[in-house]
């Protein structure tokens, strides 16, 4: 988390190993709350998505396993959780507003809308207005989400996926309009390009609208896209990150093997995504890798592969998914330690993106011929400037084998 996480969140312990001293360093706790964004809330470290929260789709849990994973995050301080209109055909929710009842004042409640449940639920008359991200798909959606929820308001509504039919200022007003009702306390998006989130943004402050303070999209070791354009639009807009994908729907965990995802085929549920993420080689290396560094610290992939994500710029709160108690046990454990930077090193070498996309390819050119190379880099725009020039570091590597 490195732009949001304070000092107090890193605690040193130093032990003496033979003659060796070493610096052991965690990343705090789930109760060493954070900022979302450009606002006063307080969230945890780590968001417990409730996807896996139902079991309409073949997924998740019923309510008791439901039960058993929220009250193992909530009693271990986690107050920040993520759902939507339609995880599990509004089975999520429900289930998470019995869950919340008592407790509704102690939790950072998010939903979302623009996903439609007609059109994927069989015997349902496909209702056109039902989905998409215009007015009348806000406040339909948004009034159900507080019905199943069994509450007056939640905290943070994202705008599930940019669906490129609705014009932004429909978007943004309709959201605000949402804020001063009192149903919403803040507005966030997941899933859209960066563009859009520039524009949305910039028209929300000029007009004095509400702004998206968080944005959820898929990032993890071996998709790294998110830093080309939505992380320094991100650093630039003071918008919080949330990623989901951490483990790559558990390749990133290494309980697969490239044997035994040959008995994946003809299954439903997550599993075409392991296979195709299993029919690239290079998703193997970098699995290797994470392994090699679980060992070495002593802690499983999955956890290696969340630490990685959680110290990355402008990362405010991960989201992670359990479908278990002994799944969210392990993932809260990726909190108590800090891989070292050579360990961050070699993840971000292994998993350096093969095609960086224009102009980031140009950017230590463009930096000596308008004479920048010596001029100080804003540190929010680092990481994007790395990216072209580790790209370029890794080219020349590569030509003088």
């Amino acid at each position: 988390m490195a732009q949001v996480i304070s000092d107090r969140l890193v605690q040193r312990k130093v032990k003496s190993i033979q003659d060796t001293t070493y610096i052991e360093e965690t990343l705090g706790a789930l109760n060493d709350y954070v900022l979302l964004g450009r606002s006063g809330l307080r969230v945890s470290p780590l968001c417990l998505g409730t996807e896996t929260f139902g079991e309409q789709w073949g997924i998740g849990t019923n309510y008791e396993g439901s039960k058993e994973v929220f009250d193992y995050y909530f009693e271990n301080g986690g107050n920040f959780v993520d759902t939507s209109n339609n995880y599990n055909f509004g089975e999520s929710e429900r289930f998470l507003g019995k869950l919340i009842a008592e407790k509704r004042s102690q939790i950072v409640v998010a939903t979302k809308y623009s996903a439609n449940v007609t059109a994927s639920m069989n015997n349902t008359r496909f209702a056109p207005n039902a989905g998409g991200n215009h007015r009348k798909s806000l406040v339909q959606s948004l009034d159900e989400s507080l019905k199943r929820l069994g509450i007056g308001y939640v905290d943070i509504i994202y705008v599930h996926a940019y669906a490129f039919r609705t014009p932004i200022e429909e978007i943004m007003r309709s959201l605000d309009d949402s804020v001063r009702s009192g149903k919403v306390l803040y507005i966030a998006v997941s899933d859209s390009p960066s563009w859009m989130i520039s524009r949305a943004n910039t028209m929300a402050e000029l007009r004095g609208w509400s702004q998206f303070l968080a944005l959820q999209t898929r990032y993890n070791l071996l998709n790294r896209s998110m830093e080309f354009d939505l992380q320094p639009a991100c650093a630039e807009l003071n918008i919080g990150i949330c990623p989901w994908g951490c483990v790559a729907e558990g390749f990133l965990t290494g309980k697969y093997t490239k044997k035994s995802v040959n008995n994946l085929k003809n299954k439903n549920g997550r599993y075409p995504s392991i296979l195709r993420l299993a029919n690239v080689e290079r998703n193997w290396e970098i699995l290797d890798e994470v392994i090699n560094i679980a060992a070495e610290v002593k802690k499983s992939p999955a956890q290696v592969a969340l630490n990685w994500i959680l110290q990355k710029p402008g990362v405010t709160s991960p989201v992670i998914g359990a479908r278990t108690k002994a799944q969210v046990i392990e993932n809260l454990k990726a909190l108590e330690f800090k891989l070292t930077p050579e360990q961050m090193a070699r993840l971000d070498s292994i998993s350096q993106p093969k095609a960086i996309p224009f102009p980031n390819t140009m950017f230590p050119q463009i930096h000596r011929s308008i004479g920048c190379d010596n001029i100080q880099m804003p540190e929010k725009f680092q990481p994007v400037w790395n990216l072209g020039r580790n790209r370029i570091n890794y080219l020349s590597s590569k030509s003088k084998l």
